[in-house]
């Protein structure tokens, strides 16, 4: 879809409402827009100043992007007459369509798709846009930004977030800035896909409500990795809850939002949680792109600094790797043993007046192999005080970055405490301004996430059952024995066992040999444990009869199998069917754990064992599997054969398949195996 003639416009036409369409008008002035502006009103009177047409069949040329703020019973009209003229696209500006969630607005909003044909259009209910780059200004408000050569992209589903962000005092360089409204036509993903390919995009900063087309935005993040421009997103409803009514531990584990943030990590999108971390992360993308890791150092003149710089990171994932004994040894011979040589580094205030000694510290620092390297130092606010001190440190650590292989970045704790000047010669000279100390942490932490991922990660291949698949609403559920042998099939290793009368389960279990476990069997009984349903580690004759006795009152037959009891660990794999995503593996602390540590993580596809490994990595379970306080370390490579076979069964039955439990994986000692000692498998029925 050919866009550029709606956002970079050269003839502009403002229908309707007097008051926006006066604002839009106010915003073009300020931001220097030199094309034609023509006023469209059926009965407002033409001025010295200003010509209003009484109509679109009046106007004097064919409008490359028009601005749409009528009734909304009238929109669709207007929409066929400016089709019909050989307009580039609109903005609806007007509400009442689809957000409503009534019969009338789909309607008006069926009837404006139908009459735009292949015109681009924003919104209905939408702010518009503004153009930095071009200088264009399409949005009702007042307009705050200079133009700029090089920029970021920020899209955004909210008007008043985009205002928020069009108004920071954070230097944040912004080239266009879009909101969509209900994405009727141009969506969140057909502007990144579109903007990949504008040399002066630098990257994406997105603020979401919900996304149109999954599939379309993850090809859209995989256009933009290639474009080399990250991005960075906010996304609401991270407490909202998952909207499917889950069956299974794996369900109630892998909430939307939880698979929302495993398909930023697997993506390489940057997730901030606010508004402040975003235009940080921004400005690191903007400046050199991703990180290449998450090895950083801090260092400033204080240790009180330094000091809440370890506190506030302490979940934040960073690397604070100590200095090598080659570039520690060179900072000695400057600082001399007053100065302890760390991560955070303290440097204190010995050299502040010795500006040859001080370029030599932020040079050491800047080529000692980290990935980036931030100097805090908060700055009294102009015309209040004298900052030339300041100021001229702050240059000496300009000149030390140049050249240097580190990312540099000048952190000022408080936000208000880097001026807008410093910040502009930060950014003239090639060093982040990073403004607020947890911001700036998390910005460095998620930039070099997405650094890392960039380099590791296979692209993404969404498994998504077909449509007609999502919709049907026969589900069934397969009984444990029978779930059991359908994951054997593809290679998951299963208790021996068999299916036997109540009254016959007591001789199945002295065949099977001792000792056995004895569950009540049924596609009804979901959840055994929780209605009485399992009897472990029978060992006697006696013990077997007294169970299937009991059990007998829940199921007329009865599932034998062979007891393991000398497991490490024990493990949960499920699948789950994102409405957005389609297939979600989830691995987790299995058996009792399960909901009483809540110890999971999600992966979106392709699964591969390297990635399934990393997974388990990140896993607080992961200790019991490594061999904890000197017990035997678990067969990791027979879990990693279990997990890559679930996967497999779900991947071949990608159509049918609803949602999968298999918990507990028990995960025997190293060289005897996984064992997969309950399922709970349900299935639509084709």
């Amino acid at each position: 879809m050919d866009i550029h003639r709606l956002i970079a416009p050269r003839s502009i036409a403002l229908i309707g409402a007097g008051a926006w369409t006066d604002a839009v008008a106010a915003g073009n002035l300020a931001i220097g827009y030199s094309g034609e502006l023509w006023r469209v009103h059926p009965t407002r009177r033409s001025t010295a100043a200003t010509i209003y047409y009484p109509s679109v069949a009046d106007l004097p040329g064919i409008p490359d992007a028009v601005f749409l703020a009528v009734p909304n019973s009238e929109v669709p009209g207007v929409a066929r007459e400016i089709a019909a003229r050989g307009a580039g696209g609109f903005v609806c500006f007007t509400a009442g369509f689809s957000e409503t969630g009534t019969e009338s607005g789909q309607q008006l909003t069926r009837e404006l798709s139908n009459n735009a044909g292949d015109l681009p259009f924003f919104g209905p209910n939408c702010y518009g846009f503004v153009n930095f780059f071009d200088k264009v200004a399409m949005m009702p408000d007042q307009i705050v930004g200079a133009s700029v050569e090089r920029g970021v992209a920020l899209i955004c589903q909210s008007g008043t977030i985009a205002l928020t962000l069009m108004f920071n005092q954070r230097s944040l360089p912004i080239g266009c800035l879009f909101t969509v409204g209900n994405q009727t036509c141009l969506a969140v993903e057909d502007l990144i896909e579109i903007l990949c390919r504008d040399a002066r995009v630098s990257a994406f900063g997105l603020y979401l409500e919900g996304i149109k087309n999954p599939e379309k935005f993850a090809r859209a993040a995989q256009l933009a990795r290639l474009a080399g421009k990250p991005i960075a997103v906010i996304k609401s409803g991270r407490t909202a809850a998952a909207a499917r009514t889950a069956h299974s531990h794996t369900g109630a584990l892998a909430g939307a939002d939880e698979v929302f943030e495993a398909f930023c990590r697997q993506a390489g999108i940057a997730r901030c949680d606010t508004l402040g971390t975003l235009c940080e992360t921004l400005k690191l993308f903007h400046v050199g792109g991703p990180l290449g890791g998450r090895k950083v150092l801090v260092m400033g003149a204080s240790g009180g600094d330094m000091a809440m710089t370890a506190d506030v990171s302490r979940e934040l994932k960073l690397d604070f790797a100590p200095l090598p004994q080659a570039r520690a040894a060179a900072l000695r011979e400057v600082l001399t043993d007053r100065v302890t040589i760390a991560n955070p580094f303290d440097i204190h205030t010995y050299l502040w007046f010795d500006p040859p000694a001080l370029k030599r510290v932020f040079t050491e620092v800047l080529h000692a192999g980290y990935d980036a390297a931030g100097f805090m130092l908060d700055s009294p606010p102009v015309g209040k005080a004298d900052s030339a001190a300041y100021d001229a440190v702050i240059d000496v650590f300009i000149e030390a970055a140049r050249g240097a292989p580190t990312r540099a970045a000048l952190i000022a704790s408080l936000p208000e405490t880097l001026s807008a000047t410093v910040r502009q010669r930060c950014l003239d000279g090639g060093v982040i301004p990073l403004q607020g100390q947890r911001e700036a942490l998390e910005a460095l932490a998620l930039a070099g996430a997405v650094g890392a991922t960039w380099m590791n990660n296979p692209q993404l291949q969404l498994q998504l059952p077909p449509a007609h698949a999502a919709a049907a609403a026969n589900i069934y559920a397969l009984g444990e024995h029978e779930g059991k042998t359908a994951l054997a099939a593809f290679g998951v290793r299963v208790p021996k066992g068999t299916l036997a009368p109540a009254r016959a389960a007591a001789g199945a279990a002295a065949a099977l040999g001792f000792p056995v476990v004895i569950k009540a069997s049924g596609a009804h009984l979901e959840h055994k444990t929780e209605v009485g349903g399992v009897a472990l580690n029978l060992r006697t004759d006696a013990e077997a009869r007294s169970a299937a006795l009991r059990l007998e009152k829940l199921s007329d037959t009865l599932l034998v199998e062979q007891m393991f009891t000398d497991g490490v660990a024990e493990i949960l794999i499920g699948i789950i069917v994102d409405p957005q995503f389609g297939q979600v593996l989830v691995l987790g602390a299995g058996g009792v754990l399960t909901e009483l540590l809540a110890d999971s993580v999600s992966l979106l596809p392709p699964w591969t064992r390297a990635s399934i490994e990393a997974a388990l990595q990140g896993l607080a379970v992961r200790k019991l599997l490594q061999g904890y306080r000197g017990k035997a370390a678990a067969d990791l490579d027979a879990l990693l054969d279990t997990i890559l076979a679930v996967a497999h069964y779900a991947s071949s039955n990608l159509g049918t398949l609803v949602e999968l439990d298999v918990n507990p994986v028990i995960v025997r000692p190293a060289g005897l195996g996984a064992v997969a000692v309950d399922t709970m498998i349900r299935l639509r029925k084709e």
